[in-house]
């Protein structure tokens, strides 16, 4: 083994030299005005990871036979998902501080998230099950004592509980299908199973297996039962890591193992994902119209955008690769809004869960929440000229072009009903009356800045998104 390639996985290694650093100055730092920097340095310590991953953008490498790959597709998406958990990390900060909090170790925080993260980038360069399988349950298993890091919350500890459950039977699951793939390829490499698949029924079957572990991760009907539980009990800045940041690597890596491995089972994996695809869009709309906690609630949006998702997935063409990174920079943006001003409103009230009746009246004691999550929610639900809008119809255009029309119909259809339960929300800020309405709610620095960083992602991506279209047409 030639190990200087290890110095070209620059975003593994500084990954894992910022984890280094943060471990010992948590280990040695004193206690007082160390201290009180600790979140400044780590979220300072971010945007370097971002610049590595960014650097690391160029020529394909193939690293250690075959095992590790990368390009500069790869490259951006790790810093996309880099950008997406530095913004987790300032929505933190107030309650990381909160007084029921003073238990913690923030650097048990930090080393969990980074941990999760080194995982999913072994997970997205993986060219080798053995590298995705380890890179998978690295990203796991700190998720789920993240879930259950407010230990002494009932909730908390439920919530930790059902998710490891549920992701060591998913996990399982998968091992079991990929050593079928093994007994029946007799390797696993990806590049090289290719030549050993013919679509017998134990390869079906492991494809099945296979996929039903990842629609875990992804949260895809009829693997989402975890999925409302595990976020109403999970701290909020816990939950919108778990809704973004890990969704977007399980899908990224779905669609590549899909397309790189199952390639000569394209029409089984096809269908299979046309039906997991509606079944995700269509009951997720329709609980998530029923839900009154806020997290419930945007757990069934999350089962439902990532329905959405799969329409570029189930392309399996490059088109579909670019709509999908895509959605998941737009979802980023928009849903980590969302979770901020609801890690706002409960660090604000007593750490009280956020109902929807609890927004009524919400723009009269806080206007300025109430628009960024208006224009969030609108970025959701797809209206346009929000960025949301375009990020649906990229996914919608590469089903259309790959022939799946009555999909892309059914899921036009679809987001009518997505429109209707987002507009509830609005409705209730802007229109409900409350006698009793949430007071006015002061936020910390860090939390600001997140929510502007988001507030510009959800409207500089729609203005992009403008450009682009327009540039196509006078092109064509």
């Amino acid at each position: 083994m030639n190990y200087l390639e290890f110095f070209s996985m620059l975003p593994e290694i500084s990954l894992l030299t910022i984890f280094v650093i943060i471990f010992i100055f948590d280990l040695i730092a004193p206690t007082g005005r160390a201290r009180h920097y600790f979140h400044s340095f780590v979220c300072l310590l971010m945007p370097v990871q971002i610049v590595a991953c960014m650097l690391s953008c160029g020529e394909e490498q193939t690293l250690f036979g075959g095992m590790y790959y990368t390009n500069s597709m790869i490259a951006f998406v790790k810093a996309m998902l880099t950008f997406g958990s530095t913004i987790v990390l300032l929505q933190s900060h107030s309650w990381l501080k909160h007084t029921t909090n003073t238990f913690y170790k923030q650097g048990e925080f930090y080393i969990l998230m980074l941990s999760t993260l080194v995982g999913m980038f072994f997970m997205i360069s993986a060219r080798h099950f053995l590298l995705f399988f380890i890179g998978m349950e690295l990203a796991s298993l700190p998720l789920a004592c993240l879930v259950a890091f407010d230990k002494y919350r009932h909730h908390s500890a439920e919530a930790g509980i059902k998710y490891i459950l549920s992701s060591m039977f998913a996990s399982a699951v998968m091992l079991y299908g990929i050593s079928f793939l093994y007994g029946t390829t007799g390797t696993l490499y990806f590049e090289d199973m290719i030549a050993g698949l013919n679509s017998s029924a134990m390869q079906i079957f492991a494809m099945v297996l296979f996929c039903a572990g990842l629609g875990f991760k992804i949260s895809l009907v009829p693997f989402h039962l975890w999925t409302a539980d595990s976020y109403q009990g999970a701290p909020t800045v816990v939950t919108a890591y778990l809704s973004v940041i890990s969704k977007g690597a399980a899908v990224f890596t779905l669609f590549v193992i899909l397309t790189k491995v199952f390639a000569p089972m394209t029409r089984e994996w096809q269908l299979m994902l046309y039906i997991m695809t509606v079944a995700s869009i269509t009951i997720a709309n329709l609980f998530a119209i029923k839900q009154n906690n806020l997290k419930r609630f945007m757990a069934f949006s999350s089962i439902s955008q990532a329905g959405y998702i799969m329409l570029a997935v189930i392309s399996g063409t490059a088109q579909g690769m670019t709509a999908m990174v895509f959605y998941i920079l737009v979802y980023i943006v928009a849903n980590l809004a969302i979770f901020g001003i609801l890690e706002v409103l409960e660090q604000n009230n007593d750490r009280v869960e956020i109902q929807r009746s609890h927004c009524n009246g919400l723009y009269k004691t806080n206007p300025k929440l109430s628009f960024l999550m208006t224009l969030a929610l609108f970025s959701l639900a797809g209206i346009p000229p929000f960025a949301g809008f375009f990020s649906k119809f990229f996914v919608f255009m590469s089903a259309f072009d790959a022939g799946f029309w009555v999909l892309v119909f059914i899921a036009l259809i679809n987001t009518v009903i997505s429109l209707y339960y987002y507009l509830l929300i609005v409705k209730a800020m802007y229109i409900e009356k409350n006698d009793n309405p949430i007071p006015a709610t002061k936020s910390d620095n860090f939390t600001r800045a997140s929510l502007a960083v988001c507030l510009l992602g959800i409207v500089l991506l729609g203005i992009c998104s403008i450009a682009y279209t327009s540039i196509e047409n006078l092109s064509f």
